[in-house]
């Protein structure tokens, strides 16, 4: 009621006319009383979005933990310590990877030129470092340098030129895949093995292999450590800056950050920069874990990370996502897969099983959103 009183007295003061019996209420109301409804209003939606989020990465992790069980009790080896540090290395590169994707994703645009962009930063530092002689203390900022070009080429295209990040992105996945097989001549480089007319010194080596070096125990790969480290500092820029308060808003209502003066464009291209990035330094670890670059690499890479990032919850439509439910999407594909590779029932069974999950997935992310959209109305 309260709600109604003020917007009708608001109302009949904009027409130039006071309402009976209200006389001077306009006058006496401050702008805070006004404003208190709508801040209300606020603070429930964005608590509910909370509490909605919370509850989607809670169900994702129990999904986690029941497909554990299932795989432990068909077989028990799967209980292996061991086993389970595998799946964390198999899930870390794409999660890396997914991170980025995400923040892309939640700004309102997407990317399909991250896995080419994986290849073709493996590529180029193999290339510069074990090919021209270039230290890979210089090779390594020379491959990020580059992941920041590709990123603002896209993002440029996509908030300049108001083509479709979809048709831009794919675009870019085959122009990086092009070059790659040019700058490699087609050929597959190992910096222990490096080809006629290569060097590569052995201090530079021991320090490149030692990047993703398997230490402790349970052999558990620096790159875990990498990737989590990654979601420390992405997940702060997403869910505790203004940077990702602001993706957030533009990708939730676009035309609501133009006019709030927001820097739509700016962000949008900082989106795509910090997924190339993140896509060149998933490929640049892989490539120490491996110790082997080949043209193709990465391009097998597309649909794991979208996937992990639409079963971790974020909405194709924009404005939601995490972090932490990127990380849950990765860590359930990778058990998955290695769950499906232990039972050995074949590898279109990993794929069919990979492709349910994924449309799954979106299914569920567009049932919710029409449900929360019937439900405002």
């Amino acid at each position: 009621m309260y709600d109604l009183a003020v917007g009708a007295a608001l109302s009949d003061t904009a027409r130039g006319r006071p309402r009976a019996g209200n006389a001077g209420v306009e006058e006496s109301m401050s702008s805070s009383e006004i404003s208190q409804p709508v801040e209300t209003k606020r603070g429930f939606s964005a608590a509910k979005a909370t509490v909605d989020a919370a509850l989607r990465v809670g169900g994702l992790f129990a999904a986690v933990i029941a497909v554990a069980l299932v795989f432990v009790i068909i077989n028990p080896n799967f209980a292996n310590p061991n086993l389970a540090v595998s799946v964390l290395r198999a899930m870390s590169s794409v999660a890396i990877m997914a991170m980025g994707l995400t923040l892309v994703i939640v700004v309102g645009e997407i990317d399909l030129s991250f896995g080419a962009m994986y290849g073709l930063a493996a590529n180029t530092l193999a290339v510069t470092w074990i090919l021209m002689g270039v230290s890979v203390y210089a090779a390594i900022p020379i491959t990020i340098v580059l992941a920041i070009v590709v990123g603002l080429f896209n993002g440029f295209l996509v908030t300049s030129f108001k083509i479709p990040s979809f048709i831009v992105t794919l675009g870019s996945y085959n122009l990086l895949y092009g070059l790659s097989l040019w700058v490699t001549n087609t050929s597959t480089f190992n910096p222990n093995y490096p080809p006629p007319g290569g060097e590569v010194a052995p201090g530079e080596l021991n320090f490149f292999i030692g990047l993703t070096q398997n230490i402790g125990k349970y052999s558990l790969s620096v790159e875990i450590f990498w990737m989590l480290g990654i979601a420390v500092v992405v997940g702060f820029l997403l869910h505790r800056s203004l940077f990702g308060f602001r993706l957030m808003a533009i990708g939730g209502n676009p035309e609501a950050g133009r006019l709030a003066r927001l820097p739509v464009k700016r962000y949008k291209i900082l989106a795509f920069i910090l997924c190339s990035v993140l896509a060149a330094m998933a490929g640049m670890l892989d490539f120490s874990f491996i110790q082997t670059s080949q043209p193709d690499i990465g391009l097998s890479q597309t649909f794991p990370v979208f996937a992990a990032v639409i079963i971790g919850g974020a909405s194709l439509s924009g404005g939601k996502g995490t972090i932490v439910g990127t990380l849950g999407g990765a860590l359930l594909l990778a058990e998955l897969q290695i769950g499906l590779a232990l039972l050995s029932p074949g590898p279109h069974v990993q794929q069919i099983f990979l492709g349910a999950v994924t449309i799954g997935a979106v299914a569920l992310d567009l049932f919710l959103t029409k449900l929360r959209k019937s439900r405002a109305s």
